[in-house]
């Protein structure tokens, strides 16, 4: 991805309210399964990591992109934000890569 293609993913990201909430259970399934299923639905979502959390949100965030084969568009603070082109008829239509 490149860092045009990023940055026009965190301009559509910064209206999004965060769906996806790490507590202090951390990366459980049930987790992973509400990234998964709301990556297929919208292809780009945002999540928060609490501070109760054991890990970090860019700890977080790589490891439901890898759970889920996403890509971390970013991290700020405790928010951060993924993306995952859906396989048939994307939504989102990312610029040309040069």
């Amino acid at each position: 991805m490149t860092s045009k293609q990023r940055a026009y993913l965190r301009g559509l990201a910064n209206s999004l309210e965060p769906i996806v909430h790490v507590g202090k259970g951390g990366m459980a399934a049930t987790i992973v399964k509400q990234a998964d299923d709301a990556l297929t639905a919208r292809e780009l979502i945002k999540g928060k990591v609490l501070e109760t959390a054991p890990e970090t949100a860019r700890e977080a965030a790589e490891a439901l992109a890898e759970a889920t084969n996403s890509a971390v568009v970013q991290v700020i603070g405790r928010t951060f934000v993924l993306y995952r082109p859906a396989p048939e008829e994307p939504k989102i239509v990312l610029p040309r890569a040069r």
